[in-house]
């Protein structure tokens, strides 16, 4: 509807311009939105105001100039000016009447855009170190970098999901050695364990695993294992000490050994993290290694692209980026000193492979990587490549209260709340939908009590009961020996004049222009208030009008058309948000 509106004005002002009304080269981007109260209509457009100044004529000539050369519209019943020059269009109640039989007839399909010849996009989100299991935090990525890429899909983008594995480097080593001290501590031979290691069950799990298939084959003396090491202890001391534990199991163990240890973790994690999303309704096109960047030469590939456009340098034996140069904070390191390439390093590569095979990157980090807003970008544009394909958005942080108390979180402590154990508290369907009913870029603080209560204060509970509410008024239908003729329904929609089904009407006809709206700000939340919005105009409607009309075939038809149509577009909108539409509360 908003696309046929400003084909009207657009048509009226080349017909102003050709009649030498306006300046022949007046330009003019015509622009559509929802009017602000019903008292306004449907839609308003302000182009009036803004061309007011370029065409030499006061807004409110203007925009009665704008309104006199309309096209009459059999979809537009009143069109009219307000306040200093806005032009407000009322839909002719027929329009929205149409919109019933559109919803049912597309069913799934109402409200999105064929994807074919649509921009490639890949999203990738999550991508969690796999050293532990997914928490609260990781849940709230997951749930939103899902919803924006299913909301990228339904308007015309061609999606990929990616989920980004670093399965290489000294977070994954620290987690081999951690595996390996818990291994020997179930064979007997305990040491300190170190305050940088990572602690919590799931360790010990792994350990369990290396340990009935191992035996006694990695076990070590115990002063072959700390003979010589420095002191642990907090800070540096502690890191210290943990990168010469690893060093020492590297040795003791050999290359075989340790990547043993290694191996078991990353699969039993990688494989945990999979399952974990999967029962979120949270799925991957591919699930990228890190290590695939260096074993394809990506990595080299990548730094020589940065070298020939005279973009690093050495000093003090290592291999530099000139970031600063395109807006990074500093220059940073692509190659140490003892010639390992940095994480840095891969996340160039990444960058390069990602441009290689879609349009648009879109990053989904959690707010503590602010920095690698600049840093990618300045990687983009040191690449040659255009900046703008790059995008990163921050999900800031999910704060989880019990009891009125907020739950602290830490990996390598092991006291942390994992998304398992909140999908088990509250369920899916809560946990998807509370994180995303705020901006990403707000912090979110989620209430368990909320999440799990039945009862109008629980929107996601409210949504469902709407939908289920219709499924409930098929199932009386048939008890009562009623039937239900879509083809009435629908040739009796002129039947739908009552106040309460307009507004119905007028909620139905935004649906489209919600998602659109949602996948262009990137803000699901759009659609979550939406949705509770329209549930809460069918609840008022469904509690004050009789549907099931004994003695009038054709009003009972075209409200049940009418209920059907809500129901279709609550269970679309829930679906790409990832939320189950029941049949029964």
């Amino acid at each position: 509807m908003k696309t046929h509106l400003q084909e009207l004005i657009t048509q009226a002002l080349l017909d102003l311009r050709r009649n030498g009304d306006l300046p022949a080269d007046l330009e003019f981007d015509v622009q559509i939105e929802r009017a602000r109260s019903p008292e306004h209509g449907d839609y308003s457009s302000n182009i009036a105001m803004v061309l007011a100044k370029a065409a030499r004529k006061a807004p409110r000539d203007l925009a009665t100039a704008i309104i006199d050369d309309l096209l009459p519209s059999k979809h537009v019943e009143k069109v009219s000016m307000a306040g200093p020059g806005f032009i407000n269009f009322s839909l002719s109640t027929s329009s929205l009447q149409n919109i019933v039989s559109q919803i049912l007839r597309q069913g799934d399909g109402f409200g999105r855009v064929d994807s074919r010849g649509g921009q490639k996009v890949t999203v990738e989100f999550v991508s969690a170190n796999p050293t532990g299991p997914l928490h609260v935090g990781h849940g709230r990525g997951a749930a939103y970098g899902a919803s924006l890429a299913a909301l990228l899909d339904a308007t015309g983008h061609d999606v990929h999901r990616e989920y980004y594995v670093n399965d290489h480097g000294r977070q994954m080593e620290i987690l081999a050695t951690s595996v390996w001290l818990r291994y020997l501590e179930l064979g007997g031979t305990t040491i300190p364990f170190p305050g940088r290691g990572y602690r919590g069950e799931y360790v010990y799990e792994i350990a369990r695993t290396v340990r009935q298939e191992k035996g006694d084959e990695l076990r070590r003396a115990p002063v072959e294992i700390t003979e010589g090491l420095p002191e642990d202890g907090e800070g540096e001391a502690g890191e210290k000490y943990i990168d010469a534990l690893t060093t020492r199991a590297k040795e003791l163990l050999g290359d075989k050994g340790y990547r043993y240890c290694f191996e078991a973790a990353l699969k039993a994690i990688v494989e945990d993290i999979r399952g974990d999303l999967r029962e979120f309704n949270v799925e991957f096109e591919e699930w990228f290694s890190e290590r695939q960047l260096a074993d394809s030469g990506a990595i080299d590939r990548a730094l020589e692209r940065l070298r020939s456009l005279g973009h690093v340098y050495e000093r003090d034996g290592a291999l530099w980026f000139d970031a600063t140069r395109f807006g990074d904070e500093k220059d940073r390191v692509v190659v140490r000193e003892n010639g390992v390439t940095t994480y840095f390093a891969s996340d160039i590569a990444y960058l390069l492979d990602k441009l290689g095979r879609f349009d648009h990157a879109i990053y989904v980090f959690g707010a503590d990587h602010h920095g690698y807003v600049a840093r990618l970008h300045a990687a983009a544009r040191g690449l040659g490549e255009d900046p703008e394909r790059v995008e990163i958005l921050l999900v800031q942080f999910a704060h989880l209260f019990r009891g009125g108390e907020k739950v602290q979180m830490s990996t390598r402590s092991g006291e942390f709340v994992t998304l398992r154990e909140l999908r088990e508290e509250v369920g899916t369907d809560a946990a998807r939908f509370f994180y995303v009913m705020r901006s990403h870029e707000q912090h979110l603080d989620f209430d368990l009590e909320l999440a799990k209560s039945q009862s109008a204060d629980n929107p996601v509970y409210y949504i469902q009961y709407a939908h289920a509410r219709v499924a409930s008024l098929m199932r009386k239908l048939e008890e009562r020996g009623l039937g239900y003729n879509q083809a009435i329904g629908e040739a009796s929609l002129d039947r739908l004049d009552d106040p309460s089904e307009i507004n119905i009407l007028r909620e139905l006809m935004h649906y489209p222009e919600i998602l659109a709206a949602a996948a262009r700000t990137r803000g699901p939340q759009l659609l979550a208030h939406y949705l509770r919005e329209l549930a809460q105009t069918f609840q008022s409607y469904y509690n004050n009008q009789p549907i099931l009309v004994d003695d009038d075939e054709d009003l009972r038809n075209a409200r049940l058309c009418l209920s059907l149509a809500v129901q279709q577009i609550l269970r679309n909108g829930l679906d790409l948000l990832g939320v189950s539409a029941p049949e029964r509360m």
